[in-house]
């Protein structure tokens, strides 16, 4: 078994980095060489702007090459409740957000002509618990009503046809979509490259000063200075940018995949090819690869730390969950082990905008893999000028009470949310 990602592992590596110093005046510095921050480039670029993008790693070594492989549409909450916490319109149009990305990237990556992939598949948001299925099926109708037409609700016995193993119904959404996200951000980088855009790797930035108009940032290859600053780092935010690491909640997800599954294992386990999400708090998400392996994630711990000693137990405890759905599959070979960081806020919605003179989006929630890209480009369209389209404007962001950078009370969380699926 490999510990490491099985995107950055099946993926070609980007060569276009720039090399000797990072140094300059540029239009526009973008900290994150993620999906946000080279989205974001390209676009700066496209429209003219000097970009040059700061990447502590290399590109796609953080969220947006350790993720589940998942475009879906619709909220880390129900739509029903982001409605009754935000208001109709507005929930109405972050759900409208999260459709617009999933067309922003099918658009781009035929613009682009990169290879990924990318099919739409759908989503199956799948009731564990018959308590669950009640909860769905009542978000469902707002949702079909008011939002989103293609979806639908399946029952127990309508899901024998999609997924081979007992839950108690499921919601389809219909414009959900996946793809390879390693292949996928290597062409995404290379786009940004070959518009205009300068991408250092494994240049963090460790100091960052406005002067005036002037943003000045320092990293361990050498300092750049900027008319404007965008911070897209999510989760992997670094202490130079407190003001967003107070506000960031940097959670573990974990995930496993197996050894490619032959068509009998498939039809047996997966036989509609979807997304799918269970409905637990601490509950479990998988699709197939493109070579059929099934990748299946989870928070198996809530800690950020990993170490291969540690990735074992956590893929013991992804495989014992793989097992108890798919009893089928209990003896698979399992290929990759990985972890990663997911950027939650307090309130689980996202946040784009300006502040103190820094652009920012980032807080996903667990829906980065599909909004990032599209709000990184809206944030540079705001940033050129542009007509003002961030679906988070004027949205509040307080810090959370106690955090300061390391989330010392997820242990805590975890226990509380899985004393919830205990009791339903």
């Amino acid at each position: 078994m490999k510990f490491l990602s099985y995107w950055h592992d099946a993926a070609p590596s980007f060569a276009g980095a720039a090399e000797g110093l990072v140094d300059g005046h540029h239009d526009i510095a973008v900290v994150g060489g993620g999906f946000t921050g080279l989205a974001a480039a390209r676009q700066l670029a496209k429209a003219g702007a000097k970009v040059v993008v700061l990447e502590a790693e290399t590109v796609g070594s953080g969220a947006s090459g350790r993720n589940g492989g998942h475009l879906n549409n619709g909220l880390a909450h129900s739509y029903l409740a982001a409605k009754a916490e935000l208001g109709k319109e507005r929930a109405i149009s972050l759900y409208q957000a999260l459709d617009d990305s999933i067309d922003t990237i099918e658009r781009l990556i035929g613009e682009e002509g990169i290879e990924c992939s990318f099919r739409r598949s759908g989503k199956l948001k799948l009731a564990s618990k018959p308590q669950h299925f009640q909860a769905i099926a009542r978000n469902f109708e707002a949702v079909h009503a008011e939002v989103d037409p293609d979806t639908a609700l399946l029952s127990a016995d309508e899901l024998k046809q999609e997924i081979g193993s007992p839950f108690f119904g499921a919601m389809l959404s219909k414009k959900s979509a996946m793809m390879d996200m390693g292949r996928y951000v290597v062409g995404l980088a290379e786009a940004a490259r070959r518009h205009g855009a300068t991408i250092f790797e494994n240049a963090a930035v460790t100091e960052h000063r406005l002067v005036g108009s002037r943003h000045h940032l320092k990293t361990g290859r050498g300092s750049v200075t900027a008319d404007a600053v965008l911070v897209a780092t999510g989760a992997y935010t670094p202490a130079t940018f407190g003001y967003f690491r107070r506000r960031i909640i940097a959670v573990g997800s974990f995930i496993i995949a197996t050894r490619p599954l032959t068509e009998a294992e498939i039809a047996a386990t997966m036989p509609g090819n979807r997304t799918c999400v269970t409905s637990k708090n601490i509950g479990n998400y998988f699709r197939l690869s493109p070579d059929n392996r099934l990748i299946f994630g989870g928070r198996a711990r809530f800690s950020a730390t990993s170490d291969h000693r540690s990735d074992a137990k956590v893929g013991a405890i992804l495989k014992a969950s793989l097992a108890e759905i798919f009893p089928q599959l209990a003896n698979v070979e399992i290929d990759y082990c990985w972890g990663g960081l997911v950027d939650i806020t307090k309130d689980r919605f996202p946040r784009a905008g300006c502040h103190d003179g820094v652009w920012y989006a980032m807080g996903y929630s667990g829906h980065g893999a599909q909004l990032s890209t599209h709000l990184g480009m809206v944030i540079a369209d705001t940033i050129l000028g542009r007509p003002d389209r961030n679906p988070m404007k004027g949205l509040e962001w307080p810090a959370v009470p106690g955090h300061f950078g390391t989330p010392w009370f997820l242990p805590l969380v975890g226990m509380y949310y899985k004393m919830l699926d205990s009791v339903g």
